[in-house]
């Protein structure tokens, strides 16, 4: 399955360190703490190289010299040492807890920001779930590479740095034999690491994938159900689990073989050092003690030494989850789109309209981004005048492009070449935040949220709309069944507003368009799921709104047709016919057919 755009690119020079790094902005606010936390840590982990020494104090001194009070005081210092170790290490925990947590929900909300100010083209390209698996597991990762792999790579590089110098002090031939895996160690890290990140990145978009399938699953359970295709998309979703399960196994079994490099290597020159430690002190060359000590201290570093594998493979994963992470927030969002001009107006975004002009196409064309640069646009050469207050209903047959053209008004795609003016002002002049607040849009798959049908419908209007402007509403798009609603207009409608009919959702996102009250309004096909009758009724209640406001409205029924004054047929990309109804039925044989298709589905219905 292809994931996201960025997933087929090649990382062979990706540098760990360097991706890691653009966490510094938002660790930087909790920088003194995650500092402080590392502080801590390095003087409980040296606290623990400590032990040793005592111990070798008590062989070759109490309990050589048989003094049982040495012994018991010497118990005593590793009691308190123990004791410290652990209080230190609690202390860290602490200190990282808090602010950790800070990290994770900034960097939530700000992705959050960022997918709401991306434009409609991104979210076309990228599969949702590879978007969810950003949110949360990869920001989970992070948040535990904060807590616990950043910080001690660190202290246990310090750590281990402090018990070689320790270890060479104590017996500097012992301490080379323990140096000896050094090098194939470090060799073994450099191609785990290369290794890994391949992988990790892998696991992680097929994460994504998977988390894609499981929501078109909840989404779609209606469809899967009505057609009995639960076995082939269980079917699909086991081979999902089962490419992402072999992933996971090419993880464990790199993790098992630097664990295993590591382990083992740094055992077999432990019992190396026993062994010639032993005949030393057989010899008289080296105190019982420092023998203890010296193993003890080799043992003390087999954690660090050991925890190495494990702690590069969460570095790995932490660097993926922030390059994929970092792939959404580099996007360019809208607001930050190019400013194209607006050609022959030159008017601040925050001056008056020059004019009243309605909405005016001016010879534009679009094509997709993504698209070939050989294609052929969508739209080519759109001019349309809609004069201030006047409706146009745009008509044309499937997939000639009505749908897009609508999304060029509120700029939910940018116009590829060409100008769209709104009273004689360019859109792209204007900021997104002016022009939205002036064009409402109504489409023809209506989308609701998990709220209530008033907080639906009134997400269309400013802040201060209230119950009189959504009663109004409601009333225009014939959806008075809102009140018989177990909660009237406070009920919850459910996740994409599936609990209601496809008529009842149109009425909704009607209503959300009208309620306040545009300058300019948008429909794409609003009523293409209604009755007859409320059909009728909800075009009777439509003209009085029109009547106060300029109108681009997808039509392939005449009754919708006639509620705009005029019409515009789009063919082969291009504006082909401009005239009133009955004047293209009686000039315009393309119009005439599809008028009469239309005519006969009525019928039928």
């Amino acid at each position: 399955m292809t994931t996201t755009p960025a997933s087929a690119e090649d990382r062979s020079d990706r540098s760990a360190v360097r991706v890691l790094l653009r966490l510094w902005p938002y660790v930087r606010p909790v920088r003194v703490r995650l500092f402080s936390a590392a502080g801590v840590a390095i003087v409980a982990s040296c606290t623990g190289l400590v032990i040793p020494l005592v111990l070798k104090w008590m062989v070759d001194g109490p309990v050589a010299d048989r003094d049982p009070a040495g012994v018991w005081l010497g118990a005593l210092y590793l009691l308190l040492l123990g004791l410290a170790e652990a209080l230190l290490f609690g202390l860290r925990r602490w200190l990282v807890a808090r602010p950790l947590s800070r990290v994770e929900a900034d960097m939530r909300a700000d992705l959050y920001r960022r997918l709401q100010r991306l434009p409609v083209a991104f979210h076309d390209r990228w599969p949702s779930g590879q978007l969810l698996s950003r949110g949360t597991t990869d920001l989970m990762l992070l948040r535990m590479f904060l807590a616990f792999p950043l910080t001690f790579l660190l202290v246990n590089a310090v750590t281990i740095l402090v018990g070689v110098v320790i270890l060479v002090l104590q017996d500097w031939t012992l301490g080379l034999v323990l140096l000896g895996p050094a090098v194939p160690v470090m060799v073994t890290c450099v191609i785990f690491e290369r290794r890994y990140a391949h992988v990790a990145r892998l696991a992680q978009d097929q994460v994504g994938d998977l988390t894609t399938v499981v929501e078109e699953s909840v989404l779609g359970i209606r469809i899967i159900k009505g057609f009995g295709r639960h076995r082939s998309q269980a079917h699909a979703f086991r081979e999902l689990t089962r490419e992402l399960r072999g992933t996971e196994l090419r993880k464990a079994g790199l993790l098992a073989t630097i664990w295993g490099v590591i382990v083992t290597l740094p055992e077999l020159s432990i019992g190396a050092a026993l062994v010639l430690g032993t005949v030393q002190v057989a010899d008289g060359n080296l105190s019982a003690g420092t023998l203890v000590a010296f193993l003890s201290t080799a043992l003390a570093l087999r954690w660090p030494v050991e925890s190495i594998g494990f702690l590069l493979a969460m570095s790995q994963e932490a660097a993926t989850a922030t390059e994929r992470y970092f792939e959404v927030m580099d996007e360019t969002p809208e607001e930050e789109t190019p400013f194209r001009g607006a050609g022959n107006c030159a008017t601040s975004p925050h001056a008056p309209a020059p004019d009243n002009d309605g909405i005016r196409f001016s010879t534009v064309s679009f094509r997709y981004p993504d698209a070939p640069p050989d294609s052929p646009p969508i739209l080519e050469d759109i001019d349309l005048h809609i004069r201030p207050g006047e409706s146009m209903a745009l008509v044309g047959a499937t997939g000639t492009g009505k749908t897009t053209l609508t999304a060029l008004v509120p700029r939910l795609h940018e116009v590829t070449s060409g100008h769209i003016t709104l009273d004689g002002e360019d859109i792209t002049a204007m900021s997104r935040k002016t022009l939205r607040a002036l064009v409402a849009v109504a489409f023809e798959e209506p989308t609701l949220f998990s709220a209530s049908v008033g907080e639906n419908v009134l997400m269309g209007a400013e802040h201060s709309a209230g119950q009189p402007e959504l009663e109004r509403a409601l009333a225009v798009a014939q959806a008075d069944f809102t009140y018989a609603l177990p909660q009237g207009t406070d009920t919850q409608v459910g996740e994409q507003g599936l609990s209601l009919s496809g008529g009842q959702r149109q009425r909704l996102a009607l209503a959300r368009a009208v309620v306040g009250k545009p300058r300019f309004l948008v429909l794409d096909d609003p009523l293409s799921a209604l009755d007859v009758h409320t059909e009728a009724a909800v075009e009777a209640a439509l003209r009085h709104v029109l009547a106060d406001t300029t109108a681009l409205i997808v039509a392939h029924r005449p009754s919708t047709v006639l509620l705009a004054d005029r019409v515009a047929l789009l063919s082969g990309g291009r504006i082909t016919a401009v005239g009133t109804h009955h004047e293209l039925l009686r000039t315009n044989a393309e119009y005439a057919h599809l008028m009469s298709g239309a005519d006969h589905q009525g019928d039928e219905r």
